[in-house]
Protein backbone atom coordinates (compact mmCIF):
# COMPACT_ATOMS: atom_id res chain seq x y z
CA UNK A 1 0.00 0.00 0.00
CA UNK A 2 1.02 3.50 -0.75
CA UNK A 3 1.24 5.94 2.04
CA UNK A 4 3.38 9.62 0.99
CA UNK A 5 3.25 10.60 -2.67
CA UNK A 6 4.37 13.77 -4.62
CA UNK A 7 2.74 16.30 -6.70
CA UNK A 8 5.18 17.99 -9.19
CA UNK A 9 3.34 20.84 -11.02
CA UNK A 10 5.28 22.13 -14.07
CA UNK A 11 4.57 25.35 -16.58
CA UNK A 12 5.89 25.20 -19.99
CA UNK A 13 8.13 28.17 -21.37
CA UNK A 14 5.33 29.54 -24.43
CA UNK A 15 6.60 27.31 -27.61
CA UNK A 16 8.11 24.16 -25.27
CA UNK A 17 4.59 22.54 -24.90
CA UNK A 18 5.62 19.78 -27.06
CA UNK A 19 8.98 19.26 -25.77
CA UNK A 20 7.55 19.22 -22.68
CA UNK A 21 5.35 16.71 -23.65
CA UNK A 22 7.90 14.32 -24.63
CA UNK A 23 10.19 15.30 -22.06
CA UNK A 24 7.57 14.00 -19.19
CA UNK A 25 6.45 10.98 -21.36
CA UNK A 26 10.58 9.80 -21.50
CA UNK A 27 10.50 10.07 -17.99
CA UNK A 28 8.41 6.99 -17.48
CA UNK A 29 11.40 4.92 -18.90
CA UNK A 30 13.52 6.26 -15.45
CA UNK A 31 10.71 5.85 -13.24
CA UNK A 32 10.58 2.21 -14.18
CA UNK A 33 14.62 2.07 -13.18
CA UNK A 34 13.21 2.80 -9.07
CA UNK A 35 12.07 -0.14 -7.58
CA UNK A 36 10.88 1.62 -4.33
CA UNK A 37 8.48 3.71 -7.08
CA UNK A 38 5.01 1.84 -7.32
CA UNK A 39 3.26 4.55 -9.20
CA UNK A 40 4.02 7.11 -11.72
CA UNK A 41 1.68 9.49 -13.78
CA UNK A 42 2.63 11.95 -16.04
CA UNK A 43 -0.26 14.52 -16.35
CA UNK A 44 -0.96 17.29 -18.53
CA UNK A 45 -3.32 19.81 -16.87
CA UNK A 46 -3.77 22.66 -19.26
CA UNK A 47 -2.14 23.84 -22.65
CA UNK A 48 1.09 24.51 -20.64
CA UNK A 49 0.41 23.13 -17.77
CA UNK A 50 1.98 19.06 -16.87
CA UNK A 51 2.80 17.57 -13.66
CA UNK A 52 4.02 14.62 -12.17
CA UNK A 53 1.85 12.04 -9.26
CA UNK A 54 3.87 9.71 -7.79
CA UNK A 55 3.19 7.53 -4.65
CA UNK A 56 5.75 5.19 -2.56
CA UNK A 57 4.75 3.15 0.77
CA UNK A 58 6.98 5.14 2.22
CA UNK A 59 9.30 8.47 3.44
CA UNK A 60 12.25 6.14 2.01
CA UNK A 61 10.82 5.59 -0.95
CA UNK A 62 10.06 9.10 -1.69
CA UNK A 63 13.25 10.48 -0.83
CA UNK A 64 14.88 7.74 -2.73
CA UNK A 65 12.72 9.06 -5.90
CA UNK A 66 14.02 12.54 -5.10
CA UNK A 67 17.71 11.94 -5.48
CA UNK A 68 17.04 9.31 -8.75
CA UNK A 69 16.99 9.67 -12.37
CA UNK A 70 13.27 11.28 -12.80
CA UNK A 71 14.81 14.23 -10.36
CA UNK A 72 17.90 14.33 -12.12
CA UNK A 73 16.44 14.89 -15.54
CA UNK A 74 13.79 17.34 -14.14
CA UNK A 75 16.74 19.32 -12.73
CA UNK A 76 18.99 19.20 -15.94
CA UNK A 77 15.56 20.51 -18.27
CA UNK A 78 13.85 22.46 -16.22
CA UNK A 79 15.66 26.14 -17.16
CA UNK A 80 15.29 25.16 -20.64
CA UNK A 81 11.65 24.10 -20.51
CA UNK A 82 9.98 25.78 -18.33
CA UNK A 83 8.90 29.15 -16.89
CA UNK A 84 9.87 28.44 -13.11
CA UNK A 85 11.56 26.00 -10.83
CA UNK A 86 9.06 22.68 -10.46
CA UNK A 87 6.94 23.20 -7.68
CA UNK A 88 7.01 20.11 -5.57
CA UNK A 89 4.31 19.11 -2.96
CA UNK A 90 4.69 16.16 -0.40
CA UNK A 91 1.73 14.56 0.17
CA UNK A 92 0.20 12.06 2.24
CA UNK A 93 -1.97 9.58 0.72
CA UNK A 94 -5.10 8.53 2.57
CA UNK A 95 -6.44 6.27 0.78
CA UNK A 96 -6.09 4.40 -2.81
CA UNK A 97 -7.23 2.39 -4.77
CA UNK A 98 -4.94 -0.02 -6.98
CA UNK A 99 -5.99 -2.49 -9.20
CA UNK A 100 -4.13 -3.95 -12.67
Amino acid sequence: MVHVALFVHLQAKPGKEADVVRFVESGLALANQEPATPIWFALRLGPARFGFFTAFADEAGRKAHLAGPVAAALTANASELLVEAPRIEQVDVLAAKISS
